[in-house]
């Protein structure tokens, strides 16, 4: 129940972003992700074709055919694994932004506002976003290595590893803002996120196949920290206001 509940809170962001009111606040995400997203996949590409072809030299004749069969292992492993790095990277810089959405759509959804911050506020308030932005690099990092050294020497189970730990580093990535918001700390947000795994696992799950989608995973991001600020007011925030 809660896997499904977690998928459906993550498609709930699509409404969310055309709200009136919100979408002035979804620009600046989508237009960040799009720049980044789209110009690193158009020098990967180039990176792509030139390695593949280097790689097709050094093959003999009789073993050319090979070269059909690398492009959709590459491709698939790019899908599923460069877009979870990138998805990490592309947030740190919009961190501001994503965290302001955030707060517009828990105002949204329950009409009181989280602080009476000003415009300078918010700007002061900058490097400690930042700050935890970098905090979940930090966990995110080792953890990766090791799950994607896993991937490629455990048959089945490095595969079925890594995609239980992408979809919780989606959820965490998404799920923070709200959490940060109203500056609880990573490691109690973690907690938190524990306690429901399966919302977690399933909204990631969502997360995760829509990023792997061209075209669509241009606008992911807004989307999971407005769906994930849905899951917030409804699973996690009833607790903090009592």
């Amino acid at each position: 129940m809660q896997f499904t509940q977690g998928m459906e809170y993550f498609f709930s962001g699509f409404k969310l972003i055309t709200q009136k009111g919100l979408k002035r606040f979804v620009f600046i995400p989508l237009l960040i992700n799009i720049v980044l997203f789209g110009s690193s996949l158009f020098f990967l590409y180039g990176w792509l074709t030139e390695g593949f072809a280097y790689l097709t030299n050094l093959l003999p004749t009789w073993l050319s055919w090979l070269e059909w069969l690398m492009w959709p292992i590459a491709v698939l492993v790019i899908l599923f694994s460069y877009s979870m790095v990138f998805t990490v990277i592309t947030n740190f810089i919009a961190a501001p932004f994503n965290g302001l959405l955030s707060e517009k759509v828990e105002l949204y959804l329950t009409g009181q506002k989280i602080n009476d911050d000003g415009l300078a506020d918010i700007v002061k308030d900058v490097p400690r976003m930042l700050g935890r932005e970098w905090t979940k690099l930090c966990y995110y990092l080792p953890r990766a290595i090791g799950f994607f050294i896993l991937l490629w020497i455990l048959p089945v189970i490095g595969q079925v590893l890594w995609v239980m730990f992408t979809c919780w580093m989606y959820a965490v990535q998404y799920k923070d803002y709200a959490f940060d918001n109203h500056k609880i700390g990573f490691r109690e947000m973690k907690q938190d996120l524990k306690q429901k795994q399966g919302l977690s696992y399933g909204f990631g799950l969502a997360v995760m196949l829509l990023t792997a989608i061209p075209i669509i995973n241009l606008i992911v991001m807004p989307v999971a920290v407005c769906g994930a600020t849905r899951l917030w007011v409804d699973n996690y925030r009833p607790h903090y206001r009592n």
